[in-house]
């Protein structure tokens, strides 16, 4: 009987339940609600649903993060090793090639100015980067330079640059906060965007239906991502990794020649990459990891640096549009923020709730891709700054 006494105690003794912290439980209920989030409401629920059940796991199963060298038998936790495609930049380079291979330029080709649209959309990056160095001068959180430059690409909407740039900066300990902040602003763009689009425009702004995109040829859709490789990464050879692999994607889309990997990049290696993307960045939220005020001022400086980005783009098509004399609608300035390609699906809402006869979907994919293009230019030079390739 103390044999089978001693068994019982040991058994119950292994479970999570005397383990758990309320950090733990706090955790588990956020978890809890992404999911709601995802399935209940579909806020980007290919990336919240990984995310958070990943955040469910590590804070039910702490080893399941469990670092190698730290392992008694020397093997990690399974979602370790996912992680570890993180740290190596491996896994976002990876979504950006699955982006380009699902990705039509031809509204950016056919409208260069587009450009202009998604570079002023990167102002929420620069205006989160200071005020991240604002926050460690008093002492409010412990960043440094490189810790801010990590933190203010949230402005970008662009989960995989968060994680990118975190790993080359070195910035690890915050990748976990700082990757669920960016994919959580990415999920809740027909929300906060809506209302910074509505008080920076007028309704006659709303109103302005935009001539239609001129055809863009298929040469020019090949010469496009061989062009932008050649130009961006000579001026910034640290944006290969991210640029690179999303121009040969949209190679592969637009050649037509190579039609097996267009949709081996866009479907089974995308969704396979998102489930160890998704899962091993919720799996780096534990309690104690993500339960301080460093999160706390993440997820602030990240609300700032898109409702500025957001502003950014808007203002600047409203400049745009004064200076077309009013053949721009402001609001597809919006989609510079580059979250591809919903940014572009709030613009057309918000414009055909002022006019349902307006159509402003592919003039706002020209800015939203060019965002993704900007978004990756800002990543790169921050690296260049610090002198990290």
């Amino acid at each position: 009987m103390e044999y089978v006494g001693s068994t019982l105690t040991n058994l119950i003794h292994q479970t999570a339940f005397f383990n758990m912290t309320w950090g733990n439980v706090v955790m588990i209920a956020v978890a809890l609600f992404f999911l709601y989030l995802a399935i209940r409401h579909e806020f980007e629920p290919l990336l919240l649903v990984p995310i958070a059940f990943g955040m469910l796991l590590v804070n039910i199963y702490p080893d399941i993060m469990l670092h190698a060298d730290k392992a008694s038998n020397g093997v990690g936790g399974l979602l370790y090793y996912f992680y570890k495609l993180d740290e190596l930049a491996i896994l976002p380079s990876l979504i950006f090639m699955g982006v380009g291979a699902m990705t039509d330029f031809g509204p950016l080709i056919a409208n260069p100015k587009s450009f202009l649209l998604g570079a002023a959309a990167q102002f929420g990056i620069f205006a989160a980067y200071f005020m991240a160095l604002i926050f460690g001068a008093l002492g409010w959180a412990n960043f440094n330079d490189q810790a801010a430059a990590a933190i203010a690409i949230i402005g970008g909407a662009d989960g995989p640059t968060s994680i990118f740039l975190a790993s080359k900066l070195g910035q690890t300990a915050l990748l976990g906060p700082i990757a669920v902040a960016a994919y959580s602003y990415m999920s809740l763009v027909p929300i906060i965007q809506p209302p910074v689009m509505k008080l920076l425009t007028t309704e006659k702004e709303r109103k302005i239906k935009m001539e239609q995109l001129r055809p863009v040829s298929k040469l020019e859709k090949i010469l496009f991502p061989i062009v932008v490789t050649i130009v961006v990464c000579l001026i910034l050879p640290t944006t290969a990794p991210l640029v690179g692999m999303l121009m040969l994607g949209n190679l592969f889309r637009e050649s037509g020649v190579v039609r097996q990997l267009q949709e081996t990049a866009s479907n089974a290696m995308m969704y396979i990459v998102v489930i160890l993307l998704g899962t091993s960045v919720g799996a780096t939220t534990s309690a104690e990891a993500f339960l301080n005020k460093e999160t706390i001022c993440i997820v602030v400086l990240g609300l700032v640096a898109f409702v500025f980005g957001t502003a950014a783009g808007v203002l600047f098509g409203k400049l745009m549009c004064v200076a077309t004399k009013g053949k721009v609608n402001p609001l597809i300035g919006s989609a510079g923020v580059s979250a591809v390609p919903m940014a572009a699906r709030v613009s057309q809402k918000v414009g055909a709730e002022a006019d349902p006869t307006n159509f402003l979907l592919m003039h706002a994919m020209g800015p939203n891709v060019a965002g993704v293009v900007g978004t990756a230019v800002a990543a790169g030079t921050f690296m260049a700054i610090f002198g990290v390739f």
